[in-house]
């Protein structure tokens, strides 16, 4: 009886470890490093696209214009 008890609670401890994924500490740590370079990367693509690119186009053609209209004055 207690054989059959103790054999039940091993398969079920096994099936649990197998089902459970356990990742040693550096793995961890290599994983917490990969998703902060993530969310780093993510965060400067969304800056570059919404803010740092459209003032350095608006910023060239405004001067462009500029040029262009001081062009057409000395002439």
């Amino acid at each position: 009886m207690l054989k059959k008890i103790f054999h039940e609670k091993d398969i079920f401890n096994y099936i649990c470890f197998k089902i459970t994924i356990y990742m040693e500490f550096d793995q961890y740590l290599g994983f917490i490093l990969f998703l902060t370079v993530l969310t780093m990367g993510f965060w400067l693509m969304i800056l570059l696209l919404t803010f740092i690119i459209p003032y350095w186009v608006s910023g060239a053609f405004f001067e462009r214009m500029k040029e262009i209209r001081d062009k057409l004055k000395k002439k």
